[in-house]
């Protein structure tokens, strides 16, 4: 004869009234922020000592003093420091993207005034300062041009450059090179204008050009690859320092030659890291001016040969147009940067899809 014994789900004990903690309702938060905010007007507008900026710098600060007071009542102390210091990260936060908003907001609201078909279709020439025509697509061809070109240039070297410190470089001679790299990440733009005008522009255009120095779109961008080298060779640098390294290993162990290994391995599982230091030093590189006026000369005329005469670019011409007596002009420069800013961002974002789609499978 055999027994069956069923077992029967029981319900937990109930817990007993001193281990349930308080807690401050969800309205709380919410109404200190309302009172701080009444307060610090009150206190500001009342003793007439500042403005809306110092209203809202007080009511942040009578805010977290009210959480803390409020919480430590209620909660008890331990949790009370949790909700202030919560309250402080976010509200640091808020501050870090209130400038990025604000920027946006200006480039969309002043930029939008010549969204126009004219302005993406024509040029700068011919144009007088009583004429509200003309357009950037002369500075949005050199941008383009002098920007792809720096970029074949430096990222091969960069990459080439980071993979040799990492995998291969020991020693003194690796030391150098990164020595170098960090000092060449500090170097004002106009020093890399001023080089490649001594060394290109004056020595060697001349070679190509009967003997009289030249500007060019492609000294530009010689100068802006000498700007994106160190930025592309240190962030290549610490994400492949950042790929594991049994994944190595293991294709080691497999009989893979290292070279193979570094291509079809670490350089796929670095890829997105790789992509995001490029498309910084794209974006440093679209945003300098004083290269592209030193070497380059600007004009207004649409040229797409980089090699020969004058050729603009976006911050060229957003600074021509700045610094115009027209009152025409302030509307192009704001479209102009506005278009400068959407085209880095309509690279960075086809970069990452890319990368993506081309990092290596897990």
């Amino acid at each position: 004869m055999t027994t069956t014994v069923t077992s029967h789900r029981t319900r937990p004990p109930a817990q007993p009234d001193s281990l349930r903690t308080k807690r401050l309702p969800w309205y709380a938060a919410p109404a200190i922020a309302v009172a701080a905010l009444a307060l610090s007007a009150a206190i500001v507008y009342g003793t007439g000592i500042g403005g809306p900026v110092l209203v809202i710098a007080l009511g942040a600060i009578l805010y977290l003093v009210g959480l803390f007071a409020a919480g430590n009542a209620v909660e008890g102390r331990r949790s009370a420091r949790n909700r202030t210091w919560s309250a402080l990260i976010h509200s640091a936060f808020v501050l870090a993207v209130l400038p990025l908003v604000s920027v946006v907001w200006t480039l969309v609201s002043k930029g939008a005034d010549r969204l126009d078909a004219n302005f993406f279709q024509t040029s700068m020439n011919n144009i007088g300062a009583r004429d509200a025509n003309g357009g950037a697509y002369h500075a949005i061809v050199g941008t383009l041009e002098q920007v792809g070109i720096a970029t074949l240039i430096t990222v091969p070297l960069g990459v080439l450059c980071a993979i040799y410190i990492v995998e291969y470089g020991r020693g003194k001679f690796a030391f150098a090179i990164r020595f170098f790299v960090d000092v060449m990440t500090g170097i004002p733009s106009i020093v890399s204008g001023l080089f490649v005008l001594a060394f290109w522009v004056l020595i060697v255009s001349p070679w190509f050009n009967d003997g009289r120095p030249s500007f060019s779109g492609f000294a530009a961008a010689l100068a802006l690859s000498v700007l994106m080298l160190p930025t592309i060779v240190r962030s290549t640098e610490e994400m492949l320092r950042l790929v594991p390294a049994p994944l190595r290993e293991g294709a080691y162990a497999l009989g893979v030659p290292k070279w193979k290994t570094i291509l079809r391995v670490v350089l796929p599982t670095a890829l997105p890291g790789i992509v995001t230091g490029v498309m910084l030093a794209v974006a440093r590189a679209a945003g300098e001016t004083a290269p592209v006026l030193l070497v380059a000369g600007g004009g207004a005329a649409i040229n797409t040969n980089p090699f020969e005469n004058n050729q603009s670019s976006l911050s060229l011409f957003v600074y021509q147009q700045a610094g115009d007596a027209s009152k025409y002009a302030p509307a192009r420069a704001w479209t102009a940067a506005l278009t400068l800013v959407a085209l880095v961002l309509i690279l960075t974002i086809a970069a990452k899809l890319l990368a993506r789609r081309n990092r290596l499978s897990r």
